[in-house]
């Protein structure tokens, strides 16, 4: 079994910053890629940010210059670092660990209002 656990979300104001964190434990050889992507209500699951094992990063447009993705290989854990919030950026937030298999988390809300 592989358990995917998010936390950090939030309700912060526009212009603010957040960090995420998300770890993945269980049966786990080795993991490729990690990643945040993000889904409101009515649209698709989105990809915000992924980094490989070798530190490889891609970012979607909305968000360059404005997030940072990192990762802690030793602990399987990856990070979201969130600056300049905007009320756009309001979704719930999925980790998704790839080994074998894709291994997704439950979602932290993250929102972004006045």
């Amino acid at each position: 079994q592989v358990q995917v656990v998010e936390s950090g979300g939030g309700l912060v104001q526009p212009g603010g910053s957040l960090r995420l964190s998300c770890t993945a434990s269980g049966s786990i050889f080795v993991i490729d890629t990690m990643g945040w992507y993000r889904q409101v209500p009515g649209k698709q699951r989105e990809l915000v940010a992924a980094i490989t094992s070798g530190g490889s990063t891609n970012y979607a447009n909305s968000v360059k210059g404005r997030f940072t993705i990192s990762r802690d290989s030793g602990k399987n854990t990856v990070y979201l670092q969130m600056n300049s919030l905007k009320p756009e950026d309001t979704a719930v937030y999925y980790c998704k660990a790839r080994a074998v298999n894709d291994y997704w988390g439950q979602g932290t809300r993250v929102t972004v209002s006045s």
